[in-house]
């Protein structure tokens, strides 16, 4: 027992299977950075607080720091014997300093301890899925603006419905990217609560300053309350739930693309980097990369269930059963990251083919609606003119023709509203260009969602 940091009580030495079960040190030793920083802003503040001397404050801080430089050298290795990550940390600084290092943890628990770094180590993993998030959404942008004429079929129920631009349907996942990043900013908030002074649960009789603390990690305020200071893990799932809706978002374009680059589309081709071939088909291209998004996917979803599922019948404060939020939290995180860093990439390297986009347009009927709003703004109700281009539809097909290559006399057998200029109406081109409202995919309106998107950044 002699070896544990919480020996005295206890009379017999734990079971090793018990030890090998409690231990967190293989999960939570990617902390040690946070830890050490956490310890050395508590040491600074008990000495400045006069808890403990001066002189031992600065010592355990120089301690720390030379733990921290031998990890990050790797003179030291962190040992996986060790409880955890926090229990390594204390047992090497005091081996090194003696009874002066085992100062450090007065009027801290390893309760108010871990929370803290695991909302540091939350914080700096928001801001770094940001950045690769915020790279694909620049990368979309470009590609937007480079194919503001590019037309393409756009879909419902995987129909082909009406004509757009490429830029169009790309710019749809700027946004949804652009509200991800929003979600991890939110989150960053409600993380950015510094929660050491909680104690164990009761916060502590000594005289801390936990502003002080606070303030060297660069948080925004403290907890407000001690038993919500050392049990609140809302910040993990919320983290899991911003994740898991990313990932939800490069699931669907994962899925896009891959319809996209199969023989049955052709709007795309994958460069060579990214993609596999067959071990008995010589003529594959897979596209890997995509379909491993999509998988992971319901990973993370497993992630976030677990994290919910741990918390939902947790008494206050804290509990063992909250150990389970690091494996979850940092499986989402790992996941998420190596997803944007391939799919980014894999992206910006992608060509696309228009001939075979704007092929696609030219077949499907899909300027159907713009035959309709023709009529319509020549004075017929838009129900009536709804029939009419149904009906001019069932007879193209009958005759093997399409709305541009339907005579004239075809149309005016039906309605005598039409004339040549039907012809202009229902042009690919005119479908597309003539949607600037708001939001369309005309070239003028979808320069505006570029501009609004990089502004946003920008901001």
């Amino acid at each position: 027992m002699a070896n544990k940091m919480w020996a005295g009580r206890f009379t017999k030495e734990i079971d090793e299977r018990v030890n090998d079960f409690n231990s967190s040190v293989s999960f939570d030793a990617r902390m040690y950075r946070f830890d050490i920083q956490g310890s050395m802003a508590h040491a600074r503040m008990l000495g400045d607080c006069g808890i403990i001397e001066k002189s031992e404050s600065e010592t355990i801080i120089e301690g720390l720091k030379g733990i921290l430089a031998d990890i990050d050298s790797g003179a030291l290795e962190i040992d996986p014997e060790a409880e955890d990550i926090h229990m390594f940390v204390e047992a090497e600084l005091t081996k090194r300093l003696g009874d002066t290092g085992k100062r450090l943890h007065t009027a801290r628990s390893r309760n108010d301890q871990v929370a803290l770094d695991v909302r540091m180590t939350a914080k700096y993993e928001l801001m770094e899925i940001r950045k690769l998030t915020v790279a694909l959404i620049k990368t979309i942008t470009d590609i937007a603006e480079n194919n503001l004429e590019t037309v393409m079929p756009g879909y419902t129920h995987l129909q082909r419905a009406q004509p757009i631009t490429l830029a169009h349907h790309l710019m749809a996942y700027a946004m949804m990217l652009l509200r991800d990043v929003g979600r991890l900013d939110d989150c960053y908030k409600r993380t950015n609560i510094m929660p050491l002074g909680s104690g164990a649960l009761a916060s502590t009789t000594y005289p801390i300053n936990r502003q002080q603390v606070c303030d060297e990690l660069g948080f925004d305020e403290i907890t407000q309350n001690s038993l919500d200071g050392v049990s609140d893990r809302d910040f993990c799932a919320e983290m899991i739930s911003a994740i898991s809706i990313l990932m939800m978002h490069l699931s669907r374009f994962s899925e896009e693309i891959i319809l996209w680059c199969s023989w049955e589309f052709k709007f795309a081709e994958l460069d060579d980097a990214y993609a596999t071939g067959s071990s008995i088909m010589p003529q594959k291209k897979n596209p890997d990369v995509t379909e491993l998004i999509r998988g992971k996917t319901g990973r993370v979803y497993g992630d976030l269930n677990t994290t919910l599922v741990m918390l939902k019948g947790l008494p206050l404060a804290y509990n063992k059963d909250m150990q389970e939020d690091k494996e979850a939290l940092f499986d989402a995180v790992d996941t998420v990251k190596l997803c944007l860093k391939t799919f980014e990439p894999m992206l910006a390297t992608m060509r696309f083919i228009p001939e075979n986009m704007r092929n696609a347009a030219a077949r499907g009927f899909i300027n159907a609606t713009d035959c309709a709003d023709y009529l319509v703004k020549k004075g017929l109700p838009f129900r009536d003119a709804y029939k009419i281009t149904g009906t001019l539809v069932h007879t193209c097909i009958e005759k093997g023709l399409t709305l541009e290559t339907l005579p004239l006399e075809e149309y005016k057998a039906l309605c005598d509203t039409f004339d040549e200029d039907v012809y202009d109406a229902i042009s690919l081109d005119t479908c597309v260009m003539q949607r600037k409202a708001a939001g369309g995919p005309a070239p003028e309106a979808v320069k505006v969602q570029i501009g609004y998107v990089r502004e946003k950044l920008e901001d």
